[in-house]
């Protein structure tokens, strides 16, 4: 992956020293169970960027005003428990420095490493996962890094709420906290979920997006795709709501398994990378004046 500037930016809105955002790129793919392809996730992600045009009309901003440092990616595939300690100490770096950092992989094993950094830094957290599948596995195939345990550690040392989920093991059940868990089949039916999911965050919320989330017919470009997901606005009103209420401190954004022949879905996963960026920024401030109006 040959350095750039994340989507072409200018070079003083792309130093670490002057960044407010961290984008760390985690090309994995040592897990996965049936299509390959995950590494190359960051890479494609990178280049929809690079064609993406950077004024957020709903926002009325231009994210990258406020600095994204493109870090080197994470290379250790040695094994999945290598990669994410790696993963782990690259992300708590960063945020150690005050800056928001994020990740886009590679497969969901990454998060791992990423929620680990996130939960070591900031009190009380709230790790919300969007993805077709639970994740809660406390171990697969001889590892505790597999992707199928993505977000199990978090189940057990932070607040784990899941969303959109439609696929999973029976073994998982055990490990599910139900009523903080909203199925793809419920939200469909049932337009309270949206504040019920928010009200249970604590104030600090980690966010982890499995591309695999959205339905495939927007996004087909993903190692598991599963009937019956999310689309774009509704996921994009959620994610707005999420940010104007809590205070995000960080997301990753993982598989994208990019096809040569589709590139729609590198430039949804680019559009919404860029999306969280506006609404981060945007309702921070707003987070802000409230917070010095009611002082």
């Amino acid at each position: 992956m040959n350095k750039k500037n994340y989507a072409g930016i200018p070079d003083k809105y792309a130093r670490l020293d002057d960044a407010k955002v961290v984008l760390i790129p985690v090309p994995y793919d040592g897990t996965s169970t049936w299509q390959k392809g995950a590494d190359k996730g960051p890479e494609a992600f990178l280049h929809a960027s690079e064609n993406m045009e950077l004024f957020d009309i709903e926002t009325r901003s231009e994210p990258y005003k406020k600095g994204v440092y493109l870090a080197p990616p994470v290379t250790e595939n040695s094994t999945p428990e290598k990669m994410v300690d790696t993963v782990h100490k690259i992300a708590k770096n960063y945020i150690k420095q005050d800056k928001f950092v994020t990740l886009f992989g590679g497969e969901h094993s990454i998060s791992i490493g990423s929620i680990r950094a996130f939960n070591e830094c900031f009190d009380d957290l709230t790790v919300l996962q969007i993805d077709a599948h639970a994740d809660l596995r406390e171990e697969y195939e001889g590892s505790k890094c597999n992707h199928a345990c993505a977000v199990y550690e978090a189940s057990q040392h932070t607040k784990l709420i899941q969303v959109g989920i439609r696929s999973m093991d029976i073994s998982e059940v055990v490990n599910m906290v139900e009523e903080q868990t909203y199925f793809a089949e419920d939200i469909n039916q049932d337009d309270e979920w949206v504040n019920d999911s928010i009200n249970q965050m604590t104030e600090n919320v980690f966010i982890t997006i499995d591309l695999d989330a959205f339905d495939p017919s927007i996004l087909p470009s993903t190692g598991t795709p599963e009937p019956g997901g999310l689309l774009w606005y509704e996921t994009l009103d959620y994610l707005k709501k999420v940010f104007k209420k809590k205070n995000v401190v960080g997301f990753d954004i993982v598989e994208l398994c990019p096809n040569k022949d589709e590139k729609s879905s590198d430039f949804l996963a680019a559009k919404l990378y860029y999306k969280m960026l506006a609404y981060k920024f945007k309702y921070t401030n707003t987070k802000n004046q409230e917070d010095d109006d009611e002082a």
